[in-house]
């Protein structure tokens, strides 16, 4: 009996799979890792640059991580990577896709240090190195930028979901539980601004990175435009 390669792992191209089984692994460590004194989410989470834990690679890391308290903030994630991932990976090819995950993702982390900065200004720049928290407790200043930690793929997946949009545009896309079919294009306005709402707003217990996600989707806009007139001046076509 002759085995056919048309199963369904076959029929992801290989970075999207790639990406999403690393992503998957990694979150499979945060979980177990911990039970021997490993906090994954610490090592590889982004910091501040002026965090004692800040490392360079973070830039890359954190997006490889999600929260270990929910299974939805993976899933979610990875699933929009394989709704969309693949369609931009069929077009692009491999090395295209996988340079557009890893700039936009990069990129959401640029934003969201940038944030930071803006955020903590007043503490980077006080002459006191004691922090009172709170009111409950004094920790030192390089204690508390300590406290800031992004994770998450979203940053890519908005650059994806962006990109999806300018070469889809008018494909119709639908929003979970409301079965009204909106243009992709009209689709990621809608979350672009539905984010940049939420990140000036800053509602209280919002831990979402907005504008990280819009630096992605930044990014994103950046590359492909750059790609198309690259592309269109070596003669091809880009899209």
């Amino acid at each position: 009996m002759n085995q056919t390669n048309s199963g369904f792992l076959n029929s992801i191209p290989p970075v999207t799979k790639n990406l999403i089984i690393i992503n998957a692994l990694f979150w499979l460590a945060s979980l177990a890792l911990p039970k021997i004194g490993i906090d994954l989410v610490d090592l590889l989470g982004l910091h501040f640059p002026g965090a004692v834990d800040f490392k360079a690679y973070q830039l890359v890391s954190y997006m490889f991580m999600h929260d270990t308290h929910s299974f939805a903030h993976v899933f979610f994630n990875m699933f929009a990577v394989y709704m969309f991932g693949r369609v931009l990976e069929n077009v692009w090819g491999p090395k295209r896709f996988l340079t557009f995950y890893l700039v936009t993702g990069i990129g959401a982390g640029l934003i969201q240090e940038l944030v930071w900065f803006f955020d903590l200004r007043d503490v980077l720049f006080a002459p006191e190195q004691m922090i009172n928290l709170n009111g409950a407790q004094i920790i030192s200043k390089s204690q508390y930028l300590n406290l800031f930690v992004t994770i998450g793929a979203s940053g890519a997946v908005f650059g994806i979901l962006l990109a999806f949009a300018m070469l889809f545009p008018n494909v119709p896309l639908y929003l979970m539980f409301i079965p009204i079919p909106i243009k992709a294009k009209y689709f990621v306005i809608f979350y672009g601004l539905a984010e940049l709402f939420m990140g000036v707003a800053s509602f209280g217990g919002d831990t979402v990175a907005h504008f990280a996600h819009l630096g992605g989707m930044l990014f994103g806009y950046i590359l492909i435009h750059y790609w198309k007139k690259k592309d269109v001046g070596n003669g091809r076509y880009f899209y």
